[in-house]
């Protein structure tokens, strides 16, 4: 099994002093089924190449596999790809080899550790049964530029159907910490089948490794699934505190660079859900689905308006509607209080039937969420196949964000924002959905607004 990094950025053998290996010397590690090493094939002023080589002994593997499950094991066990192909053994021989680099720490050069560098690395050999798609959905959002060529199986074994098994190159302009943090959590993603008991150390292991970039990385849900071996209870934990992480980091983060700032923001979302509210009493609207209903904090509201008959919320994320039926006390209700409100799990980019018949949807800060190639997907399903009378979407205003003094110029509200749209943005897309489908459409503004800038929150009635 072999993995190489390799940098051109000058000076290049400041690559070892980052790794903490000696290009001169060869490092071995013992793991458990196995023997790790460390040899630099080059190291001068231009350009370095720490290789990682693992020698795995199939016997040890098989052995520790049986003393953790105490099952009967297949010939399979014995031969297969695992000692070759990057995998999970790859990633504990990546921690065992480099956890001070891992870890952002360089005693004799500390002015490194968060220099970006411009890094390649080399896998000859990595398994990934859901071919190139899934390589490129993984590190390409951590913009690497990705190269990828199937591994071409023997003529004799054609009949096996296509090749698992691809040569994959990574580049980019990364922070060797991030760099090894991703090749920790995602190489046993990309294998999907660890060599060990996943139990509750992996979530922390999860969480730990990925803090600097999972929250914002568009599959983290499938990466959670696949990292944690399908164990739904450990999904939804990893999930749910990655959930709670990033809120608090959101807040926190806000409330420490400026008290004003996290009070504006906590302010304008109450401000939003009153003028969500009063739109659709003022319509009369009777039976209302919530799009992306998240913690179920509008659905509380609307059900405390008596001419409301039914409330349905609809989130693509499990441990969303498990937050949203604990704020909303679902367990508690009378009979009458609660065949007023339903949660279902599904996607507001998927046809769903149970979405239909509804007098009014609201979208409250979910557009910006989805990624603009799925946008249309959303029109189609909501505005053509649901078709309520009513449709209330609210998204942020990028005019007003340079108010906010913890964001840079270009950044977003939230780390999961795909965009955010100025006021001239959203009224284009507003008019052009409004066309298509046959509704008319109103728009406003939400919030403090500034005389240039306009309000904080823009909002968008669209009625048939």
């Amino acid at each position: 099994m072999l993995l190489t990094i390799t940098t051109t950025t000058s000076p290049a053998t400041d690559l070892g002093f980052l790794l903490h290996k000696n290009p001169d010397s060869h490092f071995t590690a013992t793991l458990s089924f196995g023997t790790a090493h460390v040899v630099y094939p080059e190291a001068n002023h231009d350009r370095c190449t720490a290789a990682l080589v693992v020698d795995v002994d199939p016997i040890a593997l098989v052995r520790a596999r049986q003393s953790s499950s105490g099952a009967e094991l297949a010939l399979s066990r014995y031969i297969n790809d695992r000692p070759y192909s990057t995998s999970s053994l790859t990633s504990v021989a990546l921690i065992k080899a480099f956890s001070t680099a891992m870890g952002g720490r360089c005693k004799e050069r500390p002015e490194l550790v968060n220099r970006p560098l411009s890094l390649e690395v080399k896998m000859p050999v990595v398994s990934c049964a859901q071919g190139e798609q899934l390589v490129r959905k993984l590190f390409e959002p951590l913009k690497y530029e990705v190269e990828i060529h199937p591994i071409a199986l023997d003529e004799r074994f054609t009949q096996w159907g296509e090749s698992s098994l691809f040569a994959m190159t990574l580049r980019g302009e990364v922070v060797l910490a991030h760099l090894l943090s991703h090749l920790y959590v995602l190489l046993p993603v990309l294998d999907d089948e660890k060599h060990y008991w996943v139990g509750q150390e992996e979530v922390d292991k999860l969480l730990r490794q990925g803090q600097e970039w999972l929250a914002s990385h568009p599959e983290r849900d499938l990466i959670a699934r696949r990292y944690l071996r399908y164990h739904h209870d450990l999904v939804d934990q990893a999930l749910s505190r990655l959930f709670d992480d990033e809120s608090e980091d959101s807040t926190n983060g806000e409330a420490e660079q400026s008290q004003e700032t996290s009070v504006r923001l906590q302010s304008l979302a109450a401000q939003r859900r009153v003028a969500v509210r009063e739109v659709l009493r003022s319509l009369g609207a009777r039976k209302i689905v919530d799009l992306g209903c998240g913690e179920g904090r509008l659905i509380k509201e609307l059900l405390s308006e008596q001419g409301i008959e039914r409330v349905v919320g609809l989130d693509v994320a499990h441990r969303a509607l498990k937050r949203a039926s604990l704020h909303l006390q679902l367990e508690t209700m009378t009979p009458r209080e609660r065949s007023r409100v339903e949660l279902l799990h599904g996607s507001v980019t998927y046809r769903d039937s149970r979405l239909v018949g509804f007098d009014a949807a609201t979208a409250v800060e979910v557009i910006e969420h989805l990624d603009p190639t799925k946008l249309g997907a959303f029109e189609s399903n909501v505005f053509g196949f649901a078709r309520p009378t009513t449709v209330v979407v609210t998204t942020p205003n990028s005019d007003y964000n340079s108010l906010f003094s913890h964001l840079g110029e270009g950044e977003f509200r939230h780390p999961d924002h795909r965009f955010e749209w100025n006021r001239q943005e959203f009224d284009r897309w507003c008019r052009v959905v409004a066309d298509s489908y046959g509704y008319s459409v109103v728009i406003s503004g939400i919030g403090d607004e500034d005389v240039e800038r306009g309000a904080s929150s823009q909002m968008a009635v669209f009625s048939r």
